[in-house]
């Protein structure tokens, strides 16, 4: 039966680095390890949409809902893909998953934060029939750290800026990492992890990440 490893964080932590490397370590190890990465922009619907709404290019305001309703029909979308790659390999590394549409869309609803990521990881776990990850890391990373990794981004398929409109939203930002401070200190849904991608100020190696997360998973 495959792993489900779901790397987490807000944007600019380091997480496709991580996701990666963790695959690395794990085929250095002799397992069969592969990456799936959150939103797939270019694959599905609800992803073309996400980057539309991401760059600012839809005619309509977004709501915090509709949102998470769009996040959840990529990965509804995703789904065959995603079984598919959990038949085939020992672990899948996902890069992000379904607690981004909690820390998200939960930083944007207001008073309502609890009642809609509870609605949103029912329609995606049960509604959906998405799998729930046997693995959640939350990546900790310092918000200016993360602004610069941001701006060290090759160029996105969805917008031409530096920043989306969730990244260049430095108050979403901190709502986002507060989220998944909550969400990691509750174990919601599973089990957390909390890595710190940085020591003494420096961003540590995702070697050193990577070899931290793949411990925890006991393989």
């Amino acid at each position: 039966m495959s792993l489900l490893v779901a790397i987490e964080g807000g944007d600019g932590a380091g997480k496709a680095t991580a996701a990666a490397a963790v695959a690395a370590r794990l085929a250095a190890r002799g397992r069969r390890a592969t990456v799936l990465s959150f939103p797939r922009y270019a694959e599905t619907a609800g992803g073309w949409a996400l980057g539309e709404h991401l760059a600012g290019r839809l005619p309509r305001p977004v709501t915090a809902q509709a949102a998470a309703v769009l996040y959840a029909l990529d990965r509804l979308e995703s789904r065959p893909a995603l079984l598919d790659a959990m038949e085939r390999h020992d672990v899948v590394v996902l890069d992000r998953y379904i607690a981004s549409n909690l820390a998200y869309q939960g930083a944007q609803a207001g008073d309502g934060a609890d009642a809609l990521m509870r609605w949103a990881w029912a329609l995606e776990t049960d509604t959906f029939a998405l799998p729930a990850p046997d693995l959640q890391v939350y990546l900790a990373t310092p918000v200016d750290v993360a602004r610069a990794l941001i701006a060290k981004k090759r160029r996105r398929s969805y917008t031409d800026e530096t920043y989306d409109q969730y990244e260049a939203d430095l108050a979403l930002q901190a709502r986002v990492r507060e989220n998944y401070a909550a969400l990691a200190a509750s174990g919601w849904a599973g089990r957390w992890a909390t890595v710190e991608t940085t020591r003494d100020g420096a961003l540590r190696t995702p070697e050193e990440i990577a070899e931290e997360i793949v411990n925890f998973l006991s393989l």
